[in-house]
């Protein structure tokens, strides 16, 4: 394994050193990097996590970058897939164990993911998820071989519960030995230097973002006659749905021009069924089911009202889509939701039923007197919120600033397992580290990497793939970030 040499840590990575003057930005070196997107969480499947790689991937490759995605194979997907812009996805044949999340034994991904490594050249391991477990195994493997590492943490964890205790202890030892790593709001980085015992320096906060040409006001497709409530998220117990089965009824016999327009799935729907069908709401409340993506702008813009009733959220990008189509916004003050929108454009409550339908009551009376900003200028105020182009500014910042930095050789990443994980956990994992090496240095002997052939770089400073523009070029829609082919 080679060594790279240490040298000063960059500064200014937090959001207001990374979102300074554009001069201050253009000083970031035009270097280009293979990088290697690793998480469980991925197209076909959909949601925050899913879309953030996805987003983020297309603006490095904008930018001249190699990347390429490693997930695990969804049904009849198997093998490499090739999405928008030449964006290349490793879908592997990892036993999925739950909830899309593979089974791990630190061991059994290695010849994949060694092989990927290789044949593309990866310089940067980018993990995103503390729920994925090929997360954890590509930072381990990584590691091994030599290759700087970055993990991006989406999710808040609690320290009570036992499944807290473990995935903590889990995130310990992955991100102990880990170049840097990037937590969506200032909220998600407090918890995470807590539960992973960080140093806070190699933390940086750099926060989703929405592309708000995808999600545009249109008044016209209210119903003026009522005031509709819009609620589009996964129906489970941490979405808050519990609260929103308490909301419904009490809301709905006080106002009776209120209605509901719920999208999403999950098992908690059959908690607004119930509730539906024993205050007899059909025509008042729809549940709309999973809804893909290119359709969540058409429900918000049916919507005065986007509400929000997460129990927990590191960042929540579906108050920021609401808020870009031009509704107002209520949502429970928990996580990092406080920072996410100006205090002008949001209502903030207590997770409680009382207090949310306190709030939703003063929004709606607000609507009735007409005093509300148009929806227009509620999106103007949201549309350079969040940029990808500034998310990606940032993260190209850490890149170069992992580049330069060492990764640890197996002496001394074993003495930094064994001090920081503690001595039992530490022991454990300085020992797997060690079969993880040996077991490398087997495949290396079987299959060396010189002989592995090199794959072609659909994108990146070598690709293969480019094409010159032709005239046909010009009067064709060019395709967004948003749109997934194969």
């Amino acid at each position: 394994m080679g060594q790279r040499k240490r040298t000063a840590p960059e500064k200014n990575l937090s959001p207001q050193g990374a979102s300074r003057a554009p001069a201050e930005i253009s000083r970031v070196p035009n270097k280009k990097h293979n990088i290697c997107m690793v998480s469980d969480f991925f197209f076909p499947n959909m949601g925050g996590v899913e879309s953030h790689i996805y987003q983020l991937s297309q603006c490095l490759i904008e930018n001249g970058h190699k990347v390429v995605i490693v997930t695990h194979a969804y049904g009849k997907r198997k093998g490499v897939r090739y999405l928008t812009n030449g964006l290349k996805v490793y879908y592997l044949p990892l036993q999925v164990m739950y909830n899309q999340t593979t089974a791990t034994t630190c061991f059994h991904s290695l010849p994949l993911m060694r092989c990927v490594f290789v044949r593309e050249r990866i310089t940067i391991v980018h993990a995103h998820s503390s729920f994925s477990a090929m997360a954890h195994d590509a930072l381990f493997h990584a590691k091994t071989m030599g290759l700087n590492t970055v993990f991006t943490d989406h999710s808040l964890f609690g320290f009570a519960d036992l499944s807290s205790v473990l995935t903590n202890k889990l995130l310990t030892i992955s991100l102990c030995d880990t170049n840097h790593i990037v937590c969506v709001s200032y909220t998600s980085k407090e918890n995470t230097v807590l539960r992973a015992a960080l140093n806070p320096e190699i933390v940086s906060v750099i926060p989703n973002a929405v592309d708000t040409t995808d999600f545009t006001p249109d008044p016209s497709q209210r119903q003026d006659d009522r005031i509709t409530v819009v609620v589009v998220s996964r129906l489970v117990y941490r979405k808050g749905i519990d609260l929103l089965g308490g909301i419904i009824p009490e809301l709905c016999l006080k106002h009776p021009d209120l209605h509901f327009l719920i999208g999403g799935e999950g098992p908690k729907r059959l908690v607004l069924e119930e509730v539906r069908e024993k205050y007899q709401l059909h025509d008042r409340v729809r549940l709309l089911g999973a809804l893909e993506h290119k359709n969540v702008r058409g429900v918000l813009v049916q919507g005065h009202i986007f509400l929000n009733t997460s129990l927990t959220e590191a960042f929540c990008m579906a108050i920021v889509e609401g808020a870009s189509c031009g509704l107002q916004v209520v949502s429970t003050r928990v996580g990092g939701i406080p920072e996410v929108l100006p205090e002008n454009l949001i209502t903030l409550c207590e997770p409680t039923v009382r207090s949310l339908c306190a709030g939703l009551e003063m929004v709606i009376a607000r609507q009735r007197a007409g005093s509300v900003p148009s929806p227009a200028s509620i999106h103007a105020s949201v549309r350079n919120l969040y940029t990808w182009t500034n998310v990606t500014e940032r993260t190209e910042k850490v890149y170069e600033r992992v580049s330069r930095e060492e990764v640890l050789p197996l002496d001394r990443r074993l003495r930094r397992l064994r001090a920081h994980c503690g001595p039992v956990a530490g022991s454990i994992f300085a020992f797997v580290a060690v079969l993880d090496f040996l077991f490398l240095l087997l495949l290396q002997w079987l299959v060396p990497d010189r002989i592995m052939d090199v794959a072609l770089d659909a994108t990146g400073p070598h690709a293969v793939w480019r094409r010159q523009p032709t005239s046909k070029d010009s009067n064709k829609k060019q395709p967004t970030k948003t749109d997934i082919s194969e």
